[in-house]
């Protein structure tokens, strides 16, 4: 047996403790349970990750007069910070749902509804099916936490059209 040490014991000595190859394989191991953990809301940043903050919606099912919206986000809304702006896609463009309207993109501010309910939303206030107006898409966008929409290329819309009748 050599009396080198690897460079790997070397690294984990670096850390001011020996490390016998047994104890590094009970870290890995425990490394390796944690990351097969499911990931909730919770634990996402609310940071946008490299690609931007993405927000889908993946169903819509109706709840009485309103609609259940499930979402799929790679950040987690916080409506203090990074949140969701939900709107009917008739009414308006992804440009005109943030505050960022008329300074960034030179139209008309529209209505909204901010929210941080994730992965499940109900829709309400200007996203209510009451406040509609005979519109059929329903579309969400992540905002900054002055209500500016984050990124107008990166949006979700679907026809609801089904779950309205």
């Amino acid at each position: 047996m050599s009396t080198e040490s690897s460079s790997f014991e070397k690294h984990l000595y670096s850390f001011g403790r020996t490390v016998t190859p047994v104890m590094a394989l009970g870290v890995l191991a425990v490394g390796l349970y944690a990351s097969a953990l499911p990931v909730t809301a919770a634990d996402k940043a609310n940071s946008c990750p490299v690609d931007g903050c993405l927000v889908e919606i993946t169903a819509v099912e109706k709840s009485g007069d309103e609609l259940v919206v499930i979402l799929d986000a790679n950040f987690g809304p916080d409506n203090a910070r990074n949140h969701l702006h939900m709107w009917w896609g008739e009414q308006y463009d992804v440009t005109q749902v943030g505050r960022n309207a008329q300074s960034e993109h030179s139209v008309e501010q529209g209505k909204w509804h901010r929210h941080d309910d994730y992965p499940q939303y109900t829709t309400s206030g200007a996203a209510s099916t009451t406040v509609r107006d005979g519109a059929t898409t329903l579309c969400v966008t992540a905002a900054d936490r002055d209500h500016n929409v984050i990124d107008a290329t990166l949006f979700s819309c679907v026809d609801v059209s089904a779950q309205l009748s």
